[in-house]
């Protein structure tokens, strides 16, 4: 894991998101981009003129956030991008390669309808980056036992699991696989990824009727601290893939959430 990606926006919690990713970069030698994104359209006057004043007014909030974290040992680094912030995360992947996202929920208020609001749900949706979901606030402590909820065994290939290989790696985590048969389900989707069996303390099986049902009956008796899902079109967030919204009667977790890609699409 070399490269971590902190996208600020205009919450009052981006400090403590990025003091998170700054922490946990620390202890893997990464190092964190910080992102703002802007957007300064060909119809407005002097183009170049207005565009190099946004950019630079963008990089002074950046340097505002920054100068209130504790930087540490980490490589932080800026990075500014006229437009929208999905094609500006997918250029820095292809000119960087970015190993983590790691990003806040719209909020941790249950009373607050959404988990993921437009901008954190359409990063997931839209980008084939892992995404780390940090409740705001949350003071980093490297992970003991996670739990890894899918509805599917099948896994083309290893790597999509090389965030989770690195953590568990890293801090001797304990993984406990959670496969959950939703109605619809085929003998293939019984069938677990052997790389996944080889990381992992224990499978359990349960039948419900969503992946969220299964984690809710299965969480408590397990107090995880990091949970791990797949993002895939028939997978723990099949309704993303309608709206770029995740609502809290859907899903709604107090621990960080791990959001790993299946393909590129």
């Amino acid at each position: 894991m070399k490269n971590i990606l902190v996208p600020i926006g205009t919450s009052s919690n981006t400090g403590s998101t990025l003091q998170y990713a700054i922490d946990f970069a620390s202890d893997f030698d990464a190092a964190v981009f910080v992102m703002d994104v802007f957007s300064v359209s060909a119809k407005t006057g002097s183009l170049a003129n207005i565009s190099e004043k946004v950019a630079q007014s963008s990089k002074d909030r950046m340097k505002e956030v920054i100068d209130k974290v504790d930087a540490k040992d980490v490589s932080l680094k800026m990075a500014t991008y006229n437009g929208d912030i999905i094609d500006g995360l997918k250029e820095i992947d292809r000119e960087l390669g970015i190993d983590l996202l790691i990003i806040a929920p719209k909020s941790n208020d249950i009373k607050e309808e959404l988990y993921l609001g437009n901008t954190s749900g359409g990063i997931v949706k839209k980008t084939n980056i892992p995404v780390l979901v940090v409740p705001k606030g949350t003071t980093y402590k490297p992970f003991k036992t996670a739990l890894c909820a899918f509805k599917s065994g099948i896994l083309k290939k290893k790597k999509i699991i090389a965030p989770l290989i690195e953590i568990k790696e890293k801090f001797r985590l304990e993984v406990n696989l959670l496969l959950v048969k939703t109605p619809g389900y085929s003998s293939d989707d019984l069938k677990v990824n052997p790389a996944l069996m080889d990381i992992s303390s224990n499978l359990t099986l349960t039948e419900n009727a969503t992946t969220y049902q299964g984690v809710l009956e299965h969480f408590q008796s397990q107090h995880p601290d990091l949970l791990c899902v797949f993002r895939r079109k028939r997978g723990f967030f099949k309704k993303l893939w309608e709206k770029s919204t995740i609502a809290k009667a859907d899903f709604f977790v107090k621990i960080p959430v791990l959001i790993l890609r299946t393909k590129k699409d």
